[in-house]
C-alpha cells in the first residue's frame, strides 16, 4: 500500500472525529427543510459544548425521539463499521496483554469492551495500527525485553483499513452535507438583496459569498478575486443572525 493512501486513511479518520460532535448535534436537529441550512444550524448552538468523548456510543445509547433519522442511521453505521474495523485487526496484529491501556478489548456478552469508549477511540486506535505504532519490542523497568505489542498490519488489512475510513469519512460528510456543494440560502442578502451561496467542502472551513459584490455593503470583505462578499467561518453567525432579524422585519411589516 502506497504511504498517500495511508495519509489519505489517517486523514480521514481524522474527519470523522472532528466532525463527530456536529453529528451527534445533526441527530437532534429538524432536518434541513428549515432554517437555518443543516451547514449553519450548529453556528446558533454555540452554547452547547462539542465533547463527545465521555458520550455513550450511540450504539449503546437509547434514542427514542432523534429529530433526524437520516443522521442516527448514518451514526450508527460509522459507529459499527469502525468497532468492526478495530476487532478485525486486532484479531491479527494484537499481541498486547490485557492490562495494556493501549489494548482494543472485544465484546462479550457481559460487556462491550473498549466499544464503551467510543469513536474516538476506535479511530485513533486503527489510526495507530495503519501508522505502525507500538511494533517493535520494548524493555520493562527491570531491562526485560518483551514483544511488541502489535504487530505489523498485513497488505489485505491495510486495504481494508483504508476503504473502511473513506466510506466512513464520505457518509459523515454528506449526511452533514460538508461534502463539496454550492447550495443557495433562499433568503436575500440582508444588505443588498443579493443572491446568498454557501459553499462547502471536506476539508474546508464552510462560507457564504453575495453575488451582488463591491456594491454589496455587508461589512465583510471580498474575495481574492474582488467578485464577491464572503462570509467566512468566523462571520457566519453574524449573517445568520442578520438574515433571521431581517426575516423578522418582513414579517411584521
Amino acid at each position: 500500500m502506497q504511504p498517500l493512501a495511508i495519509a489519505r486513511a489517517v486523514e480521514d479518520l481524522a474527519t470523522v472525529r472532528e466532525h463527530w460532535g456536529e453529528l451527534l448535534l445533526a441527530i437532534e436537529t429538524p432536518p434541513a427543510d428549515v432554517w437555518p441550512p443543516r451547514q449553519l444550524s450548529h453556528t446558533m448552538r454555540a452554547d452547547e459544548q462539542l465533547v463527545v468523548e465521555d458520550r455513550a456510543p450511540l450504539t449503546l445509547r437509547e434514542h427514542p425521539a432523534p429529530l433526524n433519522l437520516d443522521a442516527l442511521d448514518a451514526g450508527l453505521a460509522i459507529e459499527r463499521a469502525l468497532f468492526d474495523l478495530a476487532d478485525t485487526l486486532a484479531a491479527v496484529v494484537q499481541h498486547a496483554e490485557l492490562d495494556d491501556p493501549r489494548r482494543w478489548n472485544f465484546r462479550s456478552p457481559t460487556s462491550p469492551g473498549s466499544r464503551a469508549h467510543g469513536l474516538h477511540w476506535a479511530a485513533v486506535w486503527a489510526e495507530g495500527r495503519l501508522l505502525d505504532e507500538d511494533t517493535t519490542p520494548e524493555q520493562l523497568p527491570d531491562g526485560t525485553l518483551v514483544s511488541a505489542p502489535f504487530g505489523t498490519l498485513p497488505e489485505h488489512l491495510v486495504h481494508e483499513a483504508v476503504r473502511v475510513a473513506r466510506q466512513c469519512a464520505r457518509r459523515l460528510l454528506r449526511v452533514l452535507e460538508l461534502d463539496a456543494r454550492e447550495t443557495e440560502l433562499g433568503r436575500p442578502c440582508p444588505w443588498c438583496a443579493g443572491d446568498l451561496v454557501l459553499h462547502t467542502e471536506a476539508g474546508h472551513e464552510p462560507y457564504v459569498t453575495c453575488s451582488t459584490g463591491p456594491a454589496c455593503e455587508a461589512p465583510v470583505p471580498l474575495d481574492d478575486e474582488e467578485r464577491h462578499r464572503v462570509w467566512g467561518w468566523h462571520d457566519l453567525l453574524d449573517l445568520v443572525t442578520a438574515l433571521q432579524e431581517a426575516g423578522e422585519h418582513r414579517a411584521a411589516a
